[in-house]
């Protein structure tokens, strides 16, 4: 990766040629079994079944800020290219308020047309999480949304109450406790999110994340989960087949690699993806192939969640 993003600094994936093209499987190696086998089930339909139908050939996508100091910001976002919306990642452990909303300033002062989002990723407490809204507020920095500000479904409730004591433009956006939850629409039930982050792989694949969005009954938002463009492409063809699209979609995190799978990587231009397959290249795959104890654990940990399935 150019940057390290939540401490990753490399990614890791497994890919499968199947009749409908190129899937990808690429759930986090610490993810165990049980979990990783729903993220192959979402590669398996992408590979092997007939698309859902789809509403629109390109997204609008946000550019994807990781918590860099003020003076990177430019040089960590110049991949992007132009872009109306960014999101920037806050709560990095180890760093304070002060940094994060530091951060968010400079970017408001470079791009003082994009819209801003911020991602804590539940790292914030309800406390923490209100006074850098407020904060932003005091600086005359409007929000597009609030993404997982908290850990917790009922945080997140207590938040969206709270904030609106100040606010009734803030929306509380909910990813991890969509995906990392045993039951997806337990936060929109609970009335604790204006709008919902997607990710297929997570969710099972396209199908049930689409599921997902019609039940929820709330605006989605697609994301990626540092997929390469074979993963991105899914994505993209997920936020196609919605319906309803309100917002930009986080499917833009191509371009925070130093190289990918295609000799077209899936980089925005001019804010915006095309919705389409990606052609592998080989010789890409022997340049980024896995080490021989990397990809034996890989087919290992393949054939075990494939037995889950």
């Amino acid at each position: 990766m150019r940057t390290k993003f939540r401490g990753v600094t490399e990614r890791e994936a497994l890919l499968i040629e199947g009749p409908q093209g190129y899937t990808e499987w690429s759930p986090f190696v610490e993810y165990e079994d049980e979990e990783a086998a729903v993220w192959l089930a979402a590669a398996l339909e992408f590979g092997w079944d007939a698309l859902p139908p789809l509403h629109r050939t390109r997204i609008g996508i946000n550019a994807t800020l990781a918590a860099v100091a003020p003076e990177g910001i430019e040089r960590a976002l110049a991949p992007f290219g132009e872009f109306r919306t960014v999101k920037v990642k806050v709560a990095e452990p180890g760093q304070d308020l002060n940094q994060d909303l530091a951060r968010v300033i400079r970017v408001s002062q470079l791009y003082p047309e994009a819209r801003i989002r911020l991602d804590a990723n539940g790292g914030y407490s309800v406390d923490q999480a209100i006074a850098i809204a407020g904060m932003m507020l005091e600086n005359g920095i409007a929000l597009d949304y609030f993404e997982q500000p908290c850990a917790t479904i009922g945080e997140l409730a207590e938040m969206r109450v709270k904030i609106r004591r100040y606010s009734d433009s803030i929306k509380i956006a909910a990813d991890e406790s969509v995906r990392k939850v045993s039951d997806p629409l337990a936060v929109a039930q609970a009335g604790a999110a204006d709008l919902l982050v997607i990710k297929a792989a997570p969710l099972g694949g396209m199908r049930r994340a689409l599921e997902v969005a019609a039940e929820a009954g709330l605006p989605v938002v697609i994301s990626s989960a540092l997929d390469t463009s074979v993963g991105i492409s899914m994505g993209l063809h997920l936020a196609a087949a919605l319906p309803e699209l309100e917002f930009d979609c986080g499917l833009g995190t191509a371009a925070m690699f130093i190289g990918d799978v295609t000799r077209e990587p899936l980089i925005a231009q001019d804010g915006y993806l095309d919705v389409r397959r990606v052609e592998v290249d080989s010789t890409k795959l022997e340049v980024f192939a896995a080490e021989d104890h990397c990809g034996d654990w890989w087919i290992e940990r393949l054939e075990r969640c494939y037995r889950l399935l």
